[in-house]
């Protein structure tokens, strides 16, 4: 016997008892240039955090800090109703501001997932805000000269538009400028 496989004799059973591992099953490796092909194709997605399962989390948070004051209440031999009372008002307070429970990221446990996509995100969004790249960017747009040159049309008829719209504000300006100095002279 071998790291615990094989047979613990070979006695009687019509092999030497030499144990071989199966080259028939051959494992497939991913080779660097596989890898790097694969971000060609599309760079790695973010999964977008659920916000139905932070929401239950926080909500839970706030019923065990409910329960925690309850147990504490109970020890200490207060009534019924003014325990209710006293969890009912801990609850509202705790619910008014929900947000504020979100753990930090480094808080985290590798099984929460949704908290770590969130924080990733917020993370990711602080990072972009910093570097000031836009909201609808999407990477490789650099190279693809028919989207610049599109955007760049795009952005020529903006910006006629707007000195268009700021010609007439001007004019419309002048006009009632002179309309109130006409007032004032009569």
């Amino acid at each position: 016997m071998y790291n615990g496989i094989g047979l613990t004799t070979p006695r009687g059973s019509g092999t030497n008892g030499y144990v071989m591992r199966n080259l028939s099953a051959l494992r497939v490796h991913e080779t660097a240039a596989d890898r790097a092909a694969a971000w060609d194709v599309a760079p790695p997605k973010h999964r977008e955090p659920d916000e139905a399962i932070l929401e239950h989390e926080r909500k839970r948070k706030v019923e065990v800090k409910c329960l925690e004051l309850q147990l504490q209440l109970e020890d200490d031999g207060l009534d019924e109703a003014t325990i209710e009372t006293r969890v009912d008002e801990l609850r509202t307070t705790l619910n008014k501001d929900l947000a504020s429970l979100a753990p930090s990221a480094k808080k985290l446990k590798p099984s929460d997932t949704h908290g770590i996509a969130a924080a990733k995100k917020a993370e990711l969004d602080k990072m972009a805000r910093a570097l000031g790249t836009r909201s609808n960017y999407t990477e490789g747009d650099a190279f693809d000269r028919e989207k610049q040159e599109e955007n760049k049309m795009r952005r020529m008829v903006e910006r006629e538009e707007r000195e268009r719209k700021r010609e007439e504000d001007k004019s419309k300006w002048l006009e009632q400028k002179q309309k109130w100095e006409a007032d004032k002279r009569e």
